[in-house]
């Protein structure tokens, strides 16, 4: 889960989450509403008997007022909340054998971070007709779908061509929250499958968005194009804004591949 607002675990009862795949809680930045959901989510956690563990990635500062408002209205949880302390920095935060997860600095109004999340490289197909065929052992499957070639017991080699097909292409998503504009981090992100960057203001209002440290959607646009991301996911509109179409409008204009976000939207990374 990146940031918390609150309600957050009314939505996720809402859309029918389930709270038991709950592990990681990312933290962009400590404002309010990205942070303030949390006591009602961890509380309600509690409530419903949830165990194991749930990691909060955050700043020294999160741990340090998280962990105070735990202990008053959190007392006696079923299950250990741990916090990883991170900075705003470039820095891989998580490595786990399929996911690497990596913060980029932003600049806001306080210390804030971007998230990308990269699966690592997946194994091969396995071509079962051809393992039957080659009588294959079970025992060297995975090596096979690591790339190697199987060796027979008379010296025949069979080429891995033969026994698998491609593997399927890793996802990537960044999630790119409270920023100025910073042109700067579009190598950074690199080319993903996703990326949501925040559009807090439209053009006509870019010198606002300069002033308190937002983007606008044909900025957000801009980074998309220059990072090489897929499909551009827009959101944190400010609510001066009566119509959420523009911003789609807008970021149009500059990249062709723009989903307009709103609250319980599902879009599958591939």
């Amino acid at each position: 889960m990146i940031d918390c607002g609150e309600g957050a675990q009314q939505a996720f009862q809402r859309h029918h989450l389930k709270f038991s795949r709950l592990g990681h809680i990312f933290l962009t930045h400590l404002h309010g509403d990205h942070v303030l959901g949390l006591p009602g989510l961890i509380s309600s956690l509690g409530l419903g008997g949830a165990g194991g563990k749930i990691v909060i990635h955050t700043f020294e500062e999160g741990k340090k007022i998280l962990s105070t408002i735990f202990d008053f209205f959190a007392r006696e949880l079923p299950f250990e909340v741990e916090f990883h302390v991170i900075k705003p920095v470039e820095a891989v935060i998580l490595e786990t054998p399929t996911l690497t997860v990596r913060t980029i600095p932003l600049r806001h109004r306080i210390p804030t971070v971007g998230f990308i999340f990269e699966e690592k490289p997946k194994p091969r197909h396995i071509k079962h007709d051809m393992i039957d065929f080659h009588q294959i052992p079970f025992s060297a499957i995975n090596r096979i779908k690591g790339g190697e070639d199987f060796v027979k017991p008379d010296g025949t080699v069979v080429p891995n061509a033969l026994l698998t097909t491609d593997p399927t292409p890793p996802l990537s998503y960044a999630h790119i929250s409270d920023t100025i504009y910073m042109p700067s981090i579009a190598k950074k992100i690199g080319p993903v499958d996703l990326l949501f960057h925040e559009t807090t203001y439209l053009d006509s209002h870019e010198a606002d968005a300069k002033n308190r440290f937002h983007s606008t959607a044909r900025q957000a646009a801009m980074i998309a194009k220059e990072a090489g991301a897929k499909r551009l996911l827009t959101g944190h509109y400010s609510s001066r804004y009566r119509d959420d179409k523009g911003f789609l409008t807008e970021a149009l204009e500059v990249f062709p591949n723009v989903t307009l976000n709103n609250e319980g939207l599902i879009l599958p990374l591939d």
